[in-house]
């Protein structure tokens, strides 16, 4: 490595001459960067010179070498200090200490002395430096280290393998900021049997990917990582209501996406949770809004809220992958794989060999489970409603071909429920949006926006309700009941043309004009004559 620099600082210029002729500072590994004959100057050269050594005298004008040394600590603490002088008091000898000078020397110099001085400083000042360029490698080590040991708190976050009272640390160590004060997760699923010819599948997905990063994960302040073959994102909310115009976002985004790279993407949104230690939640949340694809289609975003309030605690025994999986047959299969998922439970829970009391457990979880079930999602369960023991005694009695075909026809029948109860959810909020526009279709601010927010649901859920229960946009609807409202007005009254079009929401009569003779083929008063000339 280069020579370390070495500062002189001595009132006398022969005493300097010496110190620099004794001694063959090259071989010793230093290289005198210059000399001062007073501190004042000596502290200038420091600044300038930034030496790794100052070797001073004590008695000097205008600035002592005590008081160097005072400075130089204060301003740049890895500068080494050696003292020399003719003054052999105690006093300065303890000053040096305080001081931590490397070396208290007494004139005259001694080169043996001065040679075995500078050998063990350079030994030190090459441990030093060693010690620096060890922890330089691992902090850079430790930040390239960063964006895998991230992924991995996101990954073991939404899994909820982490304590609550670990996840500060772990937010600190991996120089996270999480400020929400709201979050969610969002699971991006990309379509691997839906893709343009002659792309790999792998390589879409990265592509979704990075336009998800720069869409979505941006304009969120999302954490953004890949798992279990989908990229997920925990967007930070501020309140609870932006998540409508995050689901907007993401339906947009996913239309953006087949638009630009023929990518079929599904995004699914989790509840929204003001801690991230309910991610894990949320998650569950996002995954199986995704599912629901089958049902509401691709190429969309999908709010678990919003499409099934109720759904969003699993019922039954959390360990029970076929209990879970049969709910989720009810909720989404065909009536085929509902009676598949039945044997599958059956086969796995209530038929194997095992002890009469742990059957009689089985049974008495099965029902709970279903009780729970039917709860959460507002449907009515024959025979659930009376007395639980009977049906619990009732089942015990049945044989395997019958609790099958019980179970069967329970499951097939929640599941037609569920059909019932989703579609009338959803005419509900179609019914709602009438009655307000019948109320409000005079309001100039009235629109998909704000109708929205009026029923709390996002636009393009609602966008899509609407239109699959009318079979027309509500932007539609609402310029034809406008446009209806207005004709009877030309007919009924005397107004003008400009007060009707104010009082059926339209500002700019021009505008009015337009519309109307788009939907009835002639100007207001044209349409207004020839009614006139008929009802005479």
């Amino acid at each position: 490595m280069d020579k370390y620099k070495l500062l002189l600082v001595d009132d006398e210029e022969e005493v300097i001459q010496v110190i620099m002729k004794k001694i063959c500072w090259e071989e010793l590994g230093f290289s005198i960067a210059g000399y001062a004959n007073n501190g004042i100057k000596a502290f200038e050269m420091v600044e300038e010179l930034q030496p790794d050594v100052v070797m001073t005298d004590i008695k000097m004008p205008f600035m002592d070498g005590m008081e160097l040394s005072n400075r130089i600590k204060k301003e740049f603490p890895t500068i080494k200090i050696l003292f020399f002088t003719g003054f052999d008091e105690f006093e300065y000898a303890k000053e040096a200490i305080h001081l931590e000078a490397e070396d208290y020397i007494l004139k005259p110099v001694n080169s043996v002395e001065l040679t075995n001085v500078f050998t063990q400083l350079k030994m030190k000042l090459d441990q030093e430096i060693a010690e620096k360029r060890n922890v330089e490698i691992l902090q850079q080590y430790y930040l390239e280290s960063l964006p895998l040991l991230q992924t991995n708190f996101y990954t073991s976050l939404i899994e909820g393998k982490i304590r609550e009272d670990e996840i500060s640390k772990y937010l600190s160590d991996y120089q996270i900021v999480f400020s929400g004060p709201f979050f969610c997760c969002l699971v991006i699923h990309t379509s691997s049997s839906q893709i343009p010819k002659d792309m790999n599948p792998l390589l879409l997905s990265a592509s979704v990917t990075k336009q998800a990063r720069e869409r979505l994960a941006e304009k969120w302040q999302a954490k953004c990582f890949s798992y279990l073959g989908n990229t997920v994102l925990i967007p930070q909310l501020k309140n609870e209501k932006e998540v409508s115009a995050l689901t907007d976002d993401c339906d947009k985004f996913c239309k953006y996406a087949y638009s630009m790279i023929e990518a079929v993407v599904t995004i699914g949104i989790g509840r929204v949770c003001e801690s991230i230690s309910q991610l894990p939640q949320s998650y569950a949340g996002a995954r199986e809004a995704v599912s629901y694809r089958v049902i509401y289609g691709s190429s969309k975003a999908i709010n678990i809220k919003e499409i099934a309030p109720r759904e969003i605690n699993k019922s039954g025994p959390a360990n029970d992958t076929e209990l879970s999986g049969l709910f989720k047959m009810i909720r989404l299969g065909s009536a085929p794989e509902v009676i598949k998922a039945v044997d599958k439970y059956l086969n796995h829970t209530l038929f194997p060999d095992k002890s009469l009391q742990q059957h009689n457990i089985d049974i008495m979880e099965l029902i709970s489970a279903l009780y729970q079930f039917s709860i959460n999602n507002d449907i009515t369960a024959e025979g659930f409603s009376e007395d639980m023991k009977a049906l619990y005694d009732n089942l015990l009695e049945l044989e395997p071909d019958a609790l099958r075909r019980w179970l069967v026809d329970t499951c097939l029948s929640f599941r037609e429920k569920l059909i019932s109860v989703r579609n009338k959810s959803a005419q509900s909020f179609v019914d709602s949006a009438k009655e307000y526009v019948r109320s409000h279709y005079t309001d100039e601010e009235l629109s998909l926006d704000s109708i929205c927010k009026v029923l709390g649901v996002s636009n393009s859920y609602f966008s899509t309700l609407f239109k699959k229960k009318t079979g027309h946009s509500f932007v539609t609807y609402l310029t034809d009941y406008r446009m209806e409202q207005s004709a009877r007005l030309l007919i009924e009254t005397n107004e003008k043309s400009y007060i009707i079009a104010k009082n059926v929401g339209y500002a700019d009569p021009n505008y009015f004009s337009y519309v109307f003779k788009r939907k009835f083929g002639v100007s207001p008063s044209k349409y207004r004559e020839r009614h006139g000339e008929s009802e005479n």
